[in-house]
C-alpha cells in the first residue's frame, strides 16, 4: 500500500442515490443537483472542504464551469455568505487545470497541465500548502482513485435516481479501507459523507 506524506488530496463530488454523477447523455447539465446544492448540509460540507485547502485541481470542463460562474457570486445581492466565501477562495487559490486542449489559462493563478492526474497530484503533494481539493471533476477523481492517490473522499448524496449515466466507482479500483471522518443529513434527504483513506 502506498504511504503518502505531506499535503492531502481531497476529492469532492455529488452523486445521485443510484450512484451517478451525471445524467445519461448530458454530462454537463447539473440541473438535478441545484435543488440540493443550496441546502445547509451541502453548503456546510463544501465550506469544511475548501477552508483547509490552498490548491484547486480541476479538469478542463469543470474549470470552465466553476471559473465561469463562481466569481460572479462575489458581491451578488442576496448571496449566501458560504457561497461567497467559496467564490472568493476559488478566485484566490492556486488552481491547476488538467487539459489536453487548453494551451494557456484564461483565469488568474491557474496553471494548465497536459499530464496524468496522479502524476500532478504526486508533485503537488511535495510542495508547501494546505489540502489539494479536486472539485467535482469526475475524470480526475476516477484517475486518482485508480492510482490510490485520494486521502479524503467527500461525497454529497442527493435523494434522486438518475436512472442511468456514468458512475464514479469503476470496477478494478485498488482494494482498501476507508474511515468515516464526518457525516451530516439534511431534512431534504441530502447526505454529506467524508471518508479518510486508512493507510
Amino acid at each position: 500500500m502506498t504511504q503518502h506524506n505531506g499535503r492531502r488530496v481531497v476529492t469532492n463530488i455529488a452523486l445521485s442515490l443510484d450512484g451517478r454523477y451525471a445524467q445519461p447523455g448530458n454530462p454537463v447539465d447539473m440541473g438535478w443537483v441545484m435543488p440540493y446544492a443550496v441546502s445547509d448540509v451541502a453548503r456546510d460540507h463544501l465550506t469544511s472542504l475548501w477552508e483547509p485547502a490552498t490548491t484547486a485541481l480541476l479538469g478542463r470542463v469543470n474549470a470552465e464551469g466553476f471559473l465561469g460562474f463562481w466569481p460572479t457570486v462575489i458581491g451578488m445581492e442576496g448571496a449566501d455568505p458560504r457561497d461567497e466565501g467559496f467564490a472568493k477562495w476559488l478566485v484566490d487559490a492556486d488552481k491547476v487545470a488538467l487539459s489536453s486542449t487548453l494551451r494557456e489559462a484564461p483565469w488568474e493563478r491557474t496553471a494548465v497541465l497536459d499530464r496524468p492526474a496522479a502524476e500532478v497530484a504526486g508533485e503537488l503533494r511535495g510542495t508547501a500548502g494546505g489540502d489539494i481539493l479536486v472539485l467535482s471533476s469526475a475524470s480526475v477523481i476516477k484517475a486518482l482513485l485508480a492510482a490510490d492517490q485520494v486521502d479524503r473522499l467527500a461525497i454529497t448524496v442527493f435523494p434522486v435516481f438518475l436512472g442511468g449515466g456514468p458512475r464514479l466507482f469503476d470496477d478494478g479500483l485498488p482494494a482498501g479501507r476507508w474511515a468515516l471522518a464526518r457525516q451530516a443529513a439534511g431534512e431534504d434527504g441530502t447526505l454529506s459523507l467524508v471518508y479518510d483513506r486508512a493507510r
